[in-house]
């Protein structure tokens, strides 16, 4: 879409000082450049989006990742097998000239940029540059540390940190950038709070440094916690740290307090060296306060990007009735006044489009193909072991009479293992068998290969609920549900991340109780879905249309990047008095028109 002219009303004025460099390992920014693996680059994508329509002065720095995530593979017994995505930054980037180096392993490593060029709708451009080590000047190790997301073993995860964290540090400032705010969007990028206290001493021994200069870096970082799971948390060994990282920094990093349990924990790190930091729900950040007692963590709830979630019969939808939802998110509010049958209209096509879909991957020319008049479950997600996907097949004789009562259940499934995760793996061909035994007339499960972008916005539009189930409290917020509301879909999940704060039962979906285990979980489960879910979708259309357009009003008016980067601008990046300084400053450098900006200081 071209950039239009006028601005939204929010459209800041920042400060013009400087700007936010926003760091992450992984963002999801074109669905052709396989750039991200799930969430957190879905959801770094998603903000970033949102500063470009709003205009924000920021900059993003990842790794190219040039041989992508995987492209994944399931066999007819759910044997998921991982090919590399190769892809060409050239095709789609603009290479700097600019190139920085950094020491890893006491080598010397050498790192260019490519530019891509995320452009708002009101015009404002948002650069990201994808670091690159695949130079001739690197020895053939070091040229593919920027290959892989998340691939390799823990030593390659932290060379890549140094390549990203203290790299893009380097890069910023070769590149001219003149940054106010450092943004580390999860740990992985937190070694570049020791690349801005290395900057402050000039090069001198970090054992100089005093605590002005550890103040000075801290008032520059703010810190996104995304996983309360201990084992989200990266951490490296003493000898890791020593070998790759250098006994000196190693040794300082100690000091400070950013080893724990005999471990280098980049989430301490992180924390130590912020002057804000946050988790990304209000739960979450309850929980990340007790994994790390000593400091303060904040919440800021996660959104989506309601402009690229939102499918295309819901646009055409909401540009009729509310053309100003997308300058401003808050006028999905007003969806409450939607006419019914335009939602169940909008919903239909949807649907159909996601079964055609789901008939052109699983061949069903010599299989009873799926219902659009069957109420449909989705569940995608990353398979791992906390998510419970399996939940549902607890009790497989209930399942298929709720399927039987319900004249046919469908439930499509989707998600990627992490190459390494054997658990995750053996998750996925247990659904593969559960399907097998359980699918029959009425219940019919299906899981889909190779879940991603385009595949994630036809499921969450196109389902009639979103299931997620979670175990507690593990769950930090989750978005694909959010996406799915901002097409009118309800929820039927554990009350964890942000569906605590999203859930009005029976209005825009429904909670599962929680349980002692997974077997009373699991029969709240069967519950809402047998005495809420089933009757309301077959007996009351009109009422299962109301229940839609809430939840877009109530839910996909606040779970939006929108809202979300206003959060960030305000409570993280420039806090009332940096905002007034920034004005202070440019009423002195502009002595000859001091009245207006007096007048707008303290707006």
């Amino acid at each position: 879409m071209q950039p239009t002219s006028s601005k939204p009303f929010y459209y800041e004025s920042f400060p013009s000082s400087g700007l936010v460099a926003y760091f992450s390992m992984e963002i999801a920014i074109d669905p052709r450049m396989p750039t991200y693996s799930g969430g957190l680059g879905v959801l770094a994508g998603d903000t970033l989006r949102s500063t470009a329509d709003q205009g924000v002065p920021l900059a993003a720095f990842t790794l190219v990742h040039r041989k992508g995530y995987f492209q994944q593979h399931l066999d007819e017994n759910g044997v998921q097998r991982e090919d590399i995505q190769p892809w060409n930054p050239a095709d789609f980037c603009t290479e700097e000239k600019a190139r920085v180096t950094v020491s890893v392993e006491d080598r010397t490593v050498t790192v260019r940029a490519w530019r891509y060029e995320l452009m708002g709708r009101f015009g404002h451009m948002v650069p990201i540059y994808l670091l690159d080590t695949d130079l001739e000047e690197n020895s053939g190790w070091d040229r593919g540390l920027t290959d892989h997301l998340y691939g390799g073993d823990s030593n390659y995860r932290l060379q890549q940190e140094i390549v990203l964290g203290m790299g893009g540090v380097r890069m910023a400032k070769a590149l001219g950038q003149r940054v106010n705010v450092y943004h580390m969007n999860e740990g992985h990028a937190a070694l570049l709070t020791l690349g801005l206290l290395e900057s402050q001493l000039g090069g001198g021994p970090l054992g100089a440094a005093t605590e002005a200069d550890i103040e000075q870096v801290r008032d520059q970082c703010v810190f996104t916690t995304h996983t309360p799971v201990s084992a989200g948390h990266d951490r490296f060994s003493t000898e890791q740290a020593n070998r790759i990282l250098g006994g000196d920094r190693t040794a300082r990093l100690e000091k400070m307090g950013c080893f724990r349990d005999g471990m280098l924990n980049m989430t301490l790190l992180a924390l130590r060296f912020s002057r804000n930091a946050n988790g990304v729900a209000m739960q979450h950040a309850k929980v990340s306060r007790q994994m790390f007692p000593e400091f303060t963590i904040n919440s800021i709830t996660n959104g989506v990007h309601a402009p690229t979630w939102v499918s295309e019969p819901f646009q055409q939808l909401l540009d009729a009735h509310l053309p100003a939802w997308r300058r401003d998110n808050l006028y999905l509010r007003s969806a409450i006044d939607l006419p019914e049958q335009e939602i169940l209209s909008a919903h239909a096509r949807n649907k159909n489009a996601l079964l055609n879909e789901v008939a052109a991957r699983n061949g069903f020319s010599a299989n009873p193909a799926l219902s659009p008049k069957v109420l449909t479950l989705g569940f995608a997600r990353r398979a791992a072991t906390y998510k419970r996907a399996t939940l549902l097949f607890t009790d497989p004789e209930r399942l298929q009479e709720i399927a039987a009562a319900a004249g046919g259940l469908q439930i499509i499934f989707a998600g990627k293992a992490h190459p390494q995760d054997g658990p995750g793996k053996a998750l996925i061909q247990q659904i593969f068998e559960d399907a097998a035994k359980y699918s029959n007339g009425v219940l019919r499960i299906i899981y889909l290969e190779n879940y991603d972008w385009d595949l994630g916005a036809m499921l969450t539009a196109g389902v009639d609920v979103w299931v997620n189930t979670p175990r507690r409290p593990y769950e930090a917020s989750g978005t694909s549900g959010m996406k799915a509301a901002l097409n009118g879909v309800p929820s039927l999940s554990i009350l964890d991340g942000w569906w605590i704060e999203g859930c009005i039962e029976g209005v825009t979906g429904w909670a599962i109780e929680d349980g002692a285990d997974d077997a009373a979980e699991a029969s709240s489960l069967y519950e809402k879905l047998e005495k809420a879910v089933v009757p309301l979708f077959l007996e009351a259309p009109e009422k299962w249309a109301r229940l839609m357009r809430i939840t877009l009003a109530v839910n996909g008016s606040f779970f939006n990047t929108n809202r979300m980067v206003r959060q960030y601008t305000r409570n993280a990046y420039y806090p009332v008095k940096l905002i007034k300084q920034a004005k202070l400053q440019r009423l002195e450098e502009r002595a000859d028109d001091r009245l207006p900006d007096m007048m707008t200081l303290n707006a």
